[in-house]
């Protein structure tokens, strides 16, 4: 598997710092915006919450980008902890191919 051994920015990361402070929005507008609490915003923001696909629409539908920016930034951090945690590692490592 190809994965950085640098952590990727995180989902909260992404959210606050090139969303929420270029575009001055507070925690509360972007709830709003969505059509969720502001408690299920701070969790995005402080990655208390992963980004599931109804998440990334509502993301994708506020900031005019795609679902797949959104989902996409919740698996490389999902993949990369995977692989960096060595409990999780050496049990991904068991797996073997099935022989054709």
């Amino acid at each position: 598997m190809n994965i950085t051994k640098r952590q990727p920015a995180s989902v909260g990361e992404i959210l606050t710092e090139e969303f929420l402070v270029p575009l001055d929005l507070t925690q509360g507008q972007l709830a709003e915006a969505m059509g969720v609490s502001r408690k299920t915003v701070n969790e995005l923001c402080t990655n208390r919450r992963a980004i599931t696909a109804d998440t990334a629409l509502m993301l994708a539908t506020v900031f005019g980008n795609t679902a797949d920016f959104w989902l996409n930034l919740q698996q490389r951090n999902e993949l990369w902890k995977a692989l960096n945690t060595p409990k999780r590692r050496a049990r991904i490592e068991k797996a073997k191919p099935i022989a054709a």
